[in-house]
Order: structure tokens, then C-alpha cells, then sequence
């Protein structure tokens, strides 16, 4: 059963900027999410409507498919994650007006239904473990996955505060070298790592759901193929067998 977070501060911002959806030529961590795992999408689920959905919405899917394919019934639906819906059929809309959005930002948060396959799990797990301190950004923080996003660190009460070190080789080039914690935050690097993960596990399921079942339905068609290969050369040898 999902058990609701308080509602935290919701993306409040842009993960998608100019340029964003090219491929990243920083060095990813692997996320290692695996979207098979209902109790991790039971927490990602969680964790998206606590501090996703109030400005992200992720509009190609249902509320009553969650409940479906994350085995929670309609009262555990409506009582832990349609903080902003009123009937299950509803999509996942960001609770954030867009125009309102559009004038703070310069543009509304994107949807996230996609995200996860625009973008690569790798991308979405360490943007999200990426952020750091940067006194000249107006937000206060900036992200060594995407730099320049207009995002604020609205997951700093569960990370805390981090810098960032940087070496430049001859050519001018910045490196990342590594973090350094500057306060910590309610939960352990481990524990964040595990919320991030369950987090990315939510945003690649949602992406496509019916990814299990295209794979089992994958296998029983290799199955059918199979075994009409092995019955249609037995039949071809019964057929030529007298044939010299």
C-alpha cells in the first residue's frame, strides 16, 4: 500500500531548456531501476504526486491504470495519490496553472509521461542527485547533468546542500570532479539514492505500461513461432519424403 508523503514542494521549474533532449556528454551513473518491482513503482508513484505532479503533469496516463498495474484499489488510490483529480479515469495534471506557469519560467514544466524514454533513466537519476550550489544562478543552485536549468533544488530537505568541484583541462574545458555535502539533509545518501531510483522506476513504467505485458505477450509469440517452425518441417519432410 502507497502511504502518502506530506505534500513537498513541487518541481517548480524546467527540466527541459534550450537544447535539453540532446544527448548528454556527462559521465551518468547507472540508475539500476528495475520497473518490474511494484513496491519500488508503489514509492515512485508516491514520490512523483508528493513532488512532481504540482507543476509536472504526465497527461498519457490514467489514474485507474496505477491501480491496475501497481495493485492498489480505488480508496488507496484516492486517499494516497489524486491530491488534484477526482475520478480515477483522470489523467496526472500538473496542479500549476500554465499561464502562470509560463510567466515564471518562461515556459511550462514539461510533462513527464516521456520523460524517462526522451532522456534515458542514467539522465533522469543523476539530474535528479545533481544539484549544487552556485551562488550566480538565480535559483541558488545548478545541476551537473543540465547546466544552466532553471529548476530550483526542490528536493533539498531530503538531500540537504552540496558543492560541486571542477578541474579545467588546457583546452578550456570544465570537468566534474565530485560532491562535497555542505549541510545534510533527512535522509542518508543511501536513502536518497533509493528515493531517486524509485522515482525514475515511476517515470520509466509511466512511459510505457504496458511494457510487462508486451514482454510476456513477446514470449508466447517466440513460443508460437516456435513450435509451427518444428510442425511445418515435420510436415515439409512427410511431404518430400519420397521425393528423390
Amino acid at each position: 500500500m502507497v502511504k502518502a508523503f506530506r505534500i513537498g514542494p513541487a518541481l517548480a521549474a524546467l527540466l527541459v531548456t534550450s537544447g535539453a533532449f540532446a544527448a548528454s556528454s556527462v559521465e551518468l551513473e547507472p540508475a539500476g531501476n528495475d520497473p518490474d518491482n511494484i513496491n519500488s513503482l508503489q514509492r515512485g508513484a508516491r514520490n512523483f504526486m508528493n513532488y512532481c505532479a504540482g507543476c509536472h503533469s504526465a497527461k498519457y496516463v490514467r489514474f485507474n491504470t496505477l491501480g491496475r498495474d501497481l495493485n492498489l484499489s480505488e480508496d488507496q488510490l484516492i486517499e494516497n495519490l489524486m491530491f488534484n483529480a477526482e475520478k480515477t479515469f483522470e489523467t496526472i495534471q500538473a496542479t500549476m496553472p500554465l499561464d502562470q506557469a509560463a510567466r515564471w519560467f518562461g515556459q511550462p514544466p514539461p510533462d513527464l509521461s516521456l520523460m524517462a524514454r526522451a532522456r534515458g533513466t542514467d539522465y533522469v537519476f543523476n539530474f535528479l542527485k545533481g544539484f549544487y550550489i552556485d551562488p550566480d544562478s538565480p535559483t541558488g543552485v545548478d545541476n551537473r547533468v543540465l547546466e544552466g536549468t532553471s529548476m530550483p533544488h526542490v528536493l533539498w530537505e531530503l538531500q540537504g546542500y552540496q558543492t560541486a568541484e571542477f578541474s579545467t583541462d588546457e583546452n578550456g574545458t570544465r570537468h566534474f570532479e565530485q560532491f562535497e555535502q555542505l549541510t545534510p539533509g533527512s535522509m542518508s545518501a543511501e536513502e536518497f539514492d533509493e528515493f531517486a531510483r524509485d522515482t525514475v522506476n515511476f517515470l520509466e513504467y509511466i512511459s510505457e505500461p504496458i511494457r510487462s505485458e508486451r514482454r510476456v505477450l513477446g514470449v508466447w509469440v517466440l513460443m508460437f513461432l516456435v513450435f509451427f517452425w518444428i510442425l511445418a518441417s515435420m510436415l515439409k519432410k512427410q511431404i518430400w519424403k519420397d521425393v528423390t
